[in-house]
Formats: C-alpha cells, sequence, structure tokens
C-alpha cells in the first residue's frame, strides 16, 4: 500500500544514499513525456523538502526543455537488493547552469565529473513509498565508464561544441535553457 509523507525522513534520505540508479521523468505542455535512468555519484538530499542531481552531457537535453514550460518533476527510486521499496520524489524543479548564481554553492556537493552541464535543484512537495514486491533483484557491478571517457577525451571546447550542436533543442523541437546564453 502507498504512503505519502511531506518530506524526506531520514529512513527515506538512507534508502536514497545506498541507490545506484533512479529515474526521473518530466513533461512538456505537448509533446513527449521523457523519462530517463540517471546514475553516477550524482544524487545528493539536501534538506527534508530539497534534492539535486548533477547532469552530465547526453545525446539530449530533454529535463531542460520540459522545466521551461512546467517545472513538474517526478524522481523514482527502486529497491533492486534488500527489502521491496518503490520511492518517488514528486517537486517542482529548477535548472541551475554554471553562469547561475546557485551554481557554486550547488556544484561543491558533488564530485567532479568529466562533462558536467548541469545541476538540476528540486523543491519536494512530496513523497511516496509503495511495495516493490515485483521488482526483480539486481547485483550491482560497477559503473560504467564510457561517459566520462568520452567526455575527457574530447575536451571542454568540443563539449561545448556538442551542446550547442545537441543539447538546445529537445526531440519535440523545443528550446532548452541553453539558448539562454
Amino acid at each position: 500500500m502507498a504512503k505519502f509523507y511531506d518530506k524526506i525522513t531520514s529512513r527515506i534520505q538512507k534508502f536514497i544514499e545506498v541507490q545506484k540508479v533512479f529515474f526521473v521523468a518530466t513533461a512538456p505542455k505537448n509533446g513527449r513525456i521523457n523519462l530517463s535512468p540517471k546514475g553516477m555519484d550524482s544524487f545528493r538530499v539536501l534538506n527534508e523538502n530539497r534534492v539535486a542531481w548533477l547532469s552530465v552531457t547526453g545525446s539530449g537535453n530533454e529535463t531542460s526543455a520540459h522545466l521551461l514550460e512546467d517545472n513538474r518533476i517526478t524522481i523514482m527510486f527502486c529497491a533492486f537488493e534488500g527489502a521491496p521499496n518503490i520511492l518517488r520524489l514528486y517537486g517542482k524543479a529548477k535548472e541551475v547552469l554554471p553562469k547561475d548564481s546557485e551554481w557554486n554553492n550547488l556544484i561543491t556537493q558533488f564530485p567532479k565529473l568529466e562533462g558536467t552541464r548541469q545541476i538540476f535543484d528540486v523543491a519536494i512537495e512530496s513523497v511516496q513509498t509503495s511495495c516493490g514486491m515485483s521488482i526483480p533483484f539486481y547485483e550491482y557491478k560497477e559503473e560504467r565508464n564510457q561517459l566520462l571517457d568520452w567526455a575527457k577525451d574530447k575536451g571542454e571546447d568540443a563539449i561545448e561544441q556538442y551542446w550547442e550542436d545537441r543539447n538546445k533543442v529537445s526531440i519535440d523541437g523545443l528550446k532548452t535553457k541553453f539558448n539562454d546564453e
């Protein structure tokens, strides 16, 4: 049975901190709903009603485009080991770029990752836990380093050109915050 909370409790925070993957969902007013898996050491609970995740360069930038139209976001974690649990964080998100005043404070929460693109800062409105009894067990093996290696080999200038070429418009043709520069 699903249970709702108005904040991230210490028990919920501990669950989040041991997860290796999470999923982010956003949607524009019209167009495709985006649901993306995220990994690496890129998620932080900042307080009981605020989280952030560090986004590295990807093939698209859907979250950025969607948040400009509708800042609603859902983040989901699933227990792939241990007790069955599904956790959803519902909130309103904003994108923070290196040029933004909040950047210097937020970036200190994360390790240095090659290809860092932006941080998403989320005000949590509600938290939901539910059973994960249908979620299979998976054993964590290791992180994939291909994306970080690719970004390092490309270098900062080429990464910025990649953003210019591929991260300014969503798959539905919506502008991202990278157009503000």
